[in-house]
């Protein structure tokens, strides 16, 4: 048995050196496409640079995303890394003002 030792450890590096990482680059391109299948107009997203807007058009391998009003950019699919809550407007109650926070919290 002492002799089959060493291929065992050399099995066990092949699988936890190539075998793993190739599962999870397959769910995470599963995770992409279910992303890009769930785009449509008027869909908050994020840029894989952190550019925020909203989806303004689709086409098969681009993106345009409004980043401003009246201001549309084209992006690659792929460089949508996630898709945003939408703002949620705030009522503040010293100055009665109102204005709009992102969903998550930050400022």
């Amino acid at each position: 048995m002492e002799q089959y030792f060493p291929f065992i450890i050399l099995a066990l590096a092949v699988l936890l050196l190539f075998v793993l990482p190739a599962r999870q680059r397959k769910r995470m391109q599963e995770q992409a496409k279910t992303l890009q299948d769930s785009l449509t107009v008027g869909t908050p997203v994020m840029t894989t640079s952190g550019l925020h807007g909203t989806v303004a058009g689709l086409a098969d391998k681009t993106v345009d995303i409004e980043i401003a009003p009246g201001v549309v950019v084209t992006f690659a699919r792929p460089a949508i890394l996630e898709i945003r809550k939408p703002a949620q407007p705030i009522q503040d109650d010293a100055e009665g003002t109102t204005g709009e926070r992102p969903a998550d919290g930050t400022v």
